[in-house]
């Protein structure tokens, strides 16, 4: 901008360079605003809750594939009084010891409001999936005790609205853990045949 203002000004007068400084000057004061705001306000991240996960089918056939299906409630809330959130983008997936299972699910963009809750229910799925060696021993392992420890992410960017002013994207990573018991179905709620719900009720781990 600054070689854009030294041809305008060299075409004869000050009058272009005059400008060229108001615009400046003003970009300047509007950064130092929203740093100014961003401070005083201290925005807070997110909560995210792992509600509930509904298995409609989790099978490890040879030569170690996975084959699962779940839908799973995430309850999230703007803990920020007076800075709204869009989601811009995000995707839900799930993984074993670290491994993705299933193809990861969008998420439409959503704004969240000062205080306020949103709930999805994304459906994720992976269809012969291949699990390396050393997971698909633990997982016969945790499989044939019938309890697998299973982590739900969530991964996308997000911005924050403070008034008028809108930030730009930040990346977020949300963690939540979830041990199924898939030997007693009795510790979920049948809802179809071989489909279970079960209540997970755990808070997840957010970093922006």
């Amino acid at each position: 901008m600054s070689k854009d203002c030294e041809k305008h000004g060299g075409g004869g007068g000050g009058t272009a360079g005059r400008i060229c400084g108001v615009i400046i000057g003003f970009i300047i004061m509007v950064l130092i605003t929203i740093f100014l705001v961003w401070v005083i306000l201290q925005p807070t991240k997110p909560r995210f809750i792992l509600q509930d996960a509904t298995v409609f089918a989790f099978n490890l056939t040879q030569p170690d594939l996975l084959t699962s299906k779940f839908q799973v409630t995430l309850v999230t809330r703007n803990r920020n009084s007076k800075i709204g959130i869009y989601y811009d983008r995000l995707h839900v997936y799930a993984t074993y010891r670290n491994q993705q299972i299933t193809f990861p699910t969008a998420i439409p963009p959503t704004y969240q409001g000062h205080k306020e809750d949103s709930v999805w229910s994304p459906l994720i799925y992976g269809n012969d999936v291949p699990v390396a060696p050393y997971n698909a021993v633990a997982l016969g392992d945790e499989q044939s005790r019938g309890f697998v420890e299973l982590v739900i992410r969530a991964d996308g960017r997000v911005r924050w609205k403070v008034g008028t002013l809108i930030t730009g994207k930040y990346h977020l990573h949300v963690r939540c853990h979830a041990y199924i018991n898939l030997a007693e179905k009795s510790n979920g709620v049948i809802v179809g045949e071989n489909i279970v719900k079960y209540m997970v009720d755990n808070q997840c781990s957010v970093n922006v």
